[in-house]
């Protein structure tokens, strides 16, 4: 059973998280006590969960690293052609990925790009397997085996989130950019990638209006 204090420690912790990504999105160089302040907390309270802004850091990598698996999964998750599940997976990661992806260029001063690479191995390995059937079926092709334009295709999504840092790509087109660029990089024609990007975009954001009018014909419902 989970005692109190536990409880508001744990709930401290998450609070401190949250708040330490907003505050980061918005001043990549927010220190330990602009965070303790926004958090509502005294800096001994943080530095009690996290020891360093290193390690706090760290922490919403993990974090970020497992939301990200997760959406490649769901992304990949019952669909049989290797192309269309490596689209709806890069669609489905960088949607989690945007959020994140100031922590790129932060984690690659406190974490290094090996822990990053580290921590993106169970992530790695199912694209292997993803890439390397699409090359078996004939659907990629490519010079390079599955392990390696896996690599390929995690440096390139880490590449264009450090675009979009830059300014040098529209943050709202680049889930698109980088769903084309993977399929292109594994050997799809640059015309099917385009295509089949834009169908499973279009469809995303039909099922997104589909929602979002939903909540509102249940909440006009509900106020009358």
């Amino acid at each position: 059973m989970t005692t109190g204090p536990t409880s508001r420690a744990d709930a401290n912790r998450r609070r401190i998280l949250d708040v330490a990504l907003a505050e980061l999105l918005r001043d990549p160089d927010a220190s330990m006590d602009q965070i303790a302040r926004a958090a509502g907390v005294v800096r001994r309270t943080v530095y009690g969960h996290f020891p360093s802004r290193e390690a706090l850091i760290g922490t919403l990598v993990d974090g970020a690293v497992e939301s990200v698996a997760a959406a490649h999964a769901a992304g990949r998750d019952g669909v049989d052609d290797p192309a269309e599940a490596v689209a709806r997976s890069v669609l489905a990661v960088w949607e989690v990925a945007d959020r994140y992806r100031i922590l790129v260029a932060l984690a690659q001063r406190s974490v290094t790009m090996q822990g990053i690479r580290d921590r993106l191995t169970p992530v790695r390995g199912a694209s292997v397997e993803l890439l390397r059937r699409g090359l078996e079926e004939g659907v990629f092709d490519s010079p390079l085996p599955a392990p390696a334009l896996a690599y390929v295709q995690e440096q390139t999504l880490i590449a264009l989130m450090e675009a979009v840092n830059d300014g040098l790509l529209a943050a709202r087109e680049a889930g698109r950019s980088a769903a084309i660029t993977v399929l292109t990089a594994a050997g799809v024609p640059a015309s099917r990638a385009t295509a089949l990007v834009a169908k499973l975009s279009d469809e995303a954001e039909g099922d997104v209006r589909a929602k979002v009018a939903g909540q509102n014909a249940e909440n006009a419902a509900t106020a009358e």
